[in-house]
């Protein structure tokens, strides 16, 4: 059986979606289990609190606080210790649920599973791993999508392996393709972090820790160029609401067409099954669901407007993650990149000491811990 903890109170809804989409995955994996924490009143006098309980694999765990999505990741961390989304991450950690997932407050769950579950060794900063769909009917995984704004190619390097893990695990791609995001394809274009973290991909690449493609640019993601595409956060954080923005943009048109004249209507009413169908491949609630890779535990975030047909996409995915033993998948690729993902600390460790030994004396820098 594969259980799952539920922070059955975040998001901007709460328990009005995670209820509904829990009772929905519950009838469609009859071998799964749930544990939805939250407050136990709000919950009891839910609607659907009879029909999951009579479902016999669910359970309901107390947390007498909630994290809203306007806390504080301090309020968050310190201050709601008894939180849903606190005391979901820790069933984890106690060995009661091999995975957690919550739609609430991004930067506090990440905050909150980095304290509780710590960061696997050889990994630096967790990072967040999502899919986003593509040309060839099949998904691009990005990664990172917003929990690490400043990058070092060391990092990107350690989303490369993490991201490989993910890509082998849930879409049984064994070797998955790997591209770096870039303004061009060329080696010689971009930065000199980018460029740095190239070459680390290439020789990460040549001791068979990953199997790097190249430089992709944007276009490349939703083409499905790469199985994996590799960025800062900022980068992917915008590419992930571009994708997001498109799909509503999608779904807006086709009801503005339905609502014109009557010759837009018939026109519209002929383009309607190709519409649909472009707009379904391109629902970004299909794609719900991000992995916080890098810690020693399986967490999951869902989107925080999510409804409940997309909060149990994410709870799939959880599911997933968890049924292919993603987070010792996880372990083994680190364990076999980790004279690599080694030497790759040492050397950015050098260059920040040579960087800040090169600056006047009044511009003091402290060579950074990783």
């Amino acid at each position: 059986m594969i259980r799952i903890a539920v922070d059955a109170m975040g998001g901007d809804i709460g328990p009005d979606v995670t209820l509904a989409a829990s009772l929905a995955f519950l009838r469609a994996h009859p071998d799964a289990e749930l544990l939805l924490v939250g407050q136990p009143e709000v919950l009891a006098a839910h609607p659907l609190h009879a029909q999951l309980l009579a479902q016999a694999r669910c359970e309901i765990v107390a947390a007498s606080e909630v994290v809203t999505m306007d806390d504080s990741i301090e309020i968050a961390l310190r201050r709601k210790k008894n939180s849903s989304m606190r005391v979901a991450i820790n069933q984890v950690k106690e060995g009661r649920a091999q995975v957690a997932v919550s739609g609430g407050n991004t930067g506090a769950l990440m905050a909150i599973a980095r304290y509780v579950l710590k960061t696997l060794e050889g990994i630096d900063r967790p990072a967040i791993a999502s899919q986003l769909p593509n040309a060839a009917g099949k998904a691009t995984t990005m990664l990172d999508l917003g929990a690490n704004v400043d990058c070092t190619e060391e990092h990107l390097l350690q989303f490369a392996v993490m991201g490989s893990a993910l890509v082998a695990a849930i879409a049984d791609i064994p070797s998955p393709t790997v591209g770096l995001l870039n303004i061009g394809e060329e080696a010689i274009k971009g930065g000199d972090m980018i460029k740095k973290a190239g070459r680390l991909l290439r020789a990460a690449s040549d001791s068979g820790d990953i199997n790097f493609y190249g430089n992709v640019e944007g276009n490349d993601i939703f083409k499905g160029t790469t199985d994996l595409v590799v960025c800062d956060g900022f980068v992917g954080n915008v590419a992930l609401k571009s994708s997001e923005g498109l799909a509503h943009m999608i779904g807006d048109y086709i009801k503005a067409e339905f609502s014109r004249n009557l010759l837009t209507k018939m026109a519209a009413l002929v383009a309607y099954p190709v519409l649909s169908a472009f707009k379904k491949r391109f629902d970004h609630r299909r794609y719900n669901g991000a992995a916080l890779l890098g810690l020693r535990g399986l967490v999951f975030k869902s989107h925080g407007s999510a409804d409940a047909f997309a909060f149990e996409q994410a709870l799939g995915r959880a599911y997933d993650a968890a049924r292919n033993n993603l987070l010792e998948r996880v372990r083994e690729r680190i364990a076999h990149a980790a004279p690599l993902l080694v030497a790759a600390r040492g050397a950015v460790s050098t260059d920040d000491a040579q960087a800040a030994s090169r600056l006047p004396a009044e511009f003091p820098v402290s060579t950074p811990a990783h």
